[in-house]
């Protein structure tokens, strides 16, 4: 096997050749090996779709809550579910697919969840009201759940050790490029279709990726997955479930003392401290938690939901500043962020350069710092700033990302075992899932509420104005600026006001947000190993004999 990346292969008997540290046999079979890129490139045409579709709803939102025909008449509520509730079924199944893509066979896994993703593309395009889009963006929730861990899996599973670092910092990139071309995507469709468009979009793509992984992409398993183990996947279940729901509702009710929220979330984490105990105990766990002892696996499992909190609860906001604030449509809003995308794409693939050199804790390190400093610049943000400064704070951004996750993913992927790489991928995408929830949750709600405080004295000074309308225009600027509309050009008073006020609650939920990538800076200098450790204690653990790459190559 090949030394871990950045460490010297480490010297041997001479090989057939003659010359010492003979390069170690090939554990990935040939014909794999050869395909390795194109396989790559049909994955990360999976993992777009599942990324991209999140990003394109947002743009959608306006649209959505216009009445019949041009939307559905969807009210501030339930435009938030037909966001959460993929996000809850996304995040409670992601653990499961994992580990029944290690049992049963990643390409398996992954082709079913892509015809499911498929059917619920098309079942939320001809939805005919809220609920049911509600119900068919679960759908799709249910089939990415087996997408995204399956895709990182079979990477593992198709790349030799010393090039999964480079193939991990192109599937990271292909990531930051769905999350920023989904609103130009979107902008584009919603100039020229209608709403569902947005959703049907998806058909082409999942059909011309499935006829592409039948043909191309290896099946892997784990090929002694052992005993079931039905109470830990249940638990998982249910208190990912449970957090996750917790943490949403909280969100939309910007208040977390609420019985229904504390019950929810305390729910969620009781049951998740059972799973731990019950794993702890079990002779057949569906994950080893003592994995979690490793500072590789543990500290950057935590950098990726502490990231994700902050990056999450950040950009939550950004689509109502570009929108609202400066009066961007939504395609212009969309193209705003492509320097995210370009710096992504460029610095991602390139990570595993610095990390050889400099080692994964100063790289993840700095990447932090510089979350938090460019986190911290959306301070700078006013009614007139040169938008050329937001542009430069994102390309930031996505360079700071792109020093973070692959090297974070890296870590993960190559402390556990590669036949446990479906469990290893779930765990990597349920934190950030988990993370980014509730980054969005609980700066939202600070988003929300300082809002809220701010622009009741302009609310107050409308005339006849009944409480329910004036809770409804207080909820956000969106609620504010519909307000000021319906009452026409006696409206006009209230904009400047509710921009003043959404500017200032930004403001501080961006102290939040930094402090939360302060937190996770100091997480990765003090817990994540140095180049020296990693080097010493990063010699390739025992793999089983035989592992099914390739089995139907």
């Amino acid at each position: 096997m090949a030394a871990p990346s950045g460490t010297p292969a480490p010297s041997g008997p001479p090989g057939p050749s003659g010359s010492p540290g003979a390069a170690p046999p090939r554990r990935v079979p040939e014909a794999v090996h050869r395909r390795r890129w194109a396989i790559l490139a049909v994955l990360l045409f999976s993992l777009l779709i599942v990324v991209l579709d999140n990003s394109i709803l947002n743009v959608a939102m306006k649209t959505i809550a216009a009445p019949a025909p041009t939307g559905l008449g969807a009210t501030q509520s339930q435009l938030e579910w037909a966001i959460n509730s993929y996000t809850l079924v996304f995040a409670g199944i992601l653990f499961t697919a994992g580990l029944l893509g290690d049992r049963l066979g990643r390409k398996k896994v992954l082709l079913f969840g892509m015809v499911v993703f498929g059917i619920g593309s098309v079942l939320s395009a001809m939805a005919s009201s809220p609920g049911e889009l509600i119900a068919f963006r679960a759908v799709m929730g249910f089939g990415g759940a087996f997408v995204m861990p399956a895709t990182l899996a079979i990477l593992m599973n198709v790349f030799e050790r010393d090039e999964q670092p480079k193939a991990i910092g192109i599937w990271a990139g292909a990531v930051g490029l769905a999350i920023a071309i989904g609103p130009v995507t979107g902008g584009i469709l919603l100039d020229h279709f209608w709403w569902g468009s947005v959703f049907l979009v998806n058909v082409p793509i999942v059909i011309a990726g499935l006829i592409a992984m039948v043909l191309l992409v290896p099946d892997s398993k784990d090929p002694k997955p052992g005993r079931l183990d039905p109470i830990g996947v249940l638990l998982s279940v249910v208190g990912l479930v449970l957090l996750v729901y917790g943490i949403i509702k909280g969100g939309q009710l910007a208040d977390f003392s609420d019985p229904e929220v504390f019950g929810t979330v305390g729910g969620g984490v009781l049951v998740l401290v059972l799973f731990v105990l019950h794993e702890r105990r079990s002779t057949h766990p569906a994950i080893d938690v003592r994995y979690f002892r490793n500072p590789a696996f543990s500290a950057a499992v935590s950098s990726i939901a502490l990231v994700f909190f902050a990056l999450m609860g950040t950009t939550f906001f950004i689509v109502f500043y570009t929108q609202s604030v400066r009066g961007y449509t939504p395609l212009q809003s969309g193209l705003l962020l492509l320097p995210i995308a370009v710096a992504q794409m460029f610095f991602a693939p390139r990570a595993r350069l610095v990390v050889e050199r400099f080692g994964a804790r100063v790289v993840c390190t700095l990447g932090m710092l510089l979350v938090a400093a460019t986190t911290a610049g959306f301070l700078l943000l006013d009614r007139d700033t040169p938008i050329w400064v937001l542009e430069v704070l994102f390309f930031c951004q996505g360079t700071a990302m792109a020093h973070i996750m692959p090297p974070a993913t890296v870590s993960i992927m190559q402390s556990l075992p590669r036949e446990k790489a479906g469990s290893g991928s779930a765990v990597n995408n349920t934190f950030r899932q988990v993370g980014g929830a509730l980054g969005v949750a609980v700066l939202g709600s600070l988003l929300s509420t300082t809002y809220r405080d701010g622009i009741s004295g302009a609310l107050d000074d409308v005339p006849g104005l009944s409480d329910s309308a004036r809770h409804a225009a207080g909820e956000s600027i969106e609620g504010t600026l519909g307000l000021a509309e319906k009452l026409g050009p006696a409206g006009k008073a209230l904009v400047a006001p509710a921009q003043d006020a959404f500017i200032h609650a930004m403001h501080v939920t961006v102290i939040g947000s930094t402090a939360v990538a302060l937190l996770g800076a100091a997480v990765v200098a003090v817990f994540l190993p140095g180049k020296e450790a990693a080097a010493a204690a990063g010699q390739p653990r025992p793999e089983p004999e035989k592992e099914q790459a390739g089995a139907d190559a």
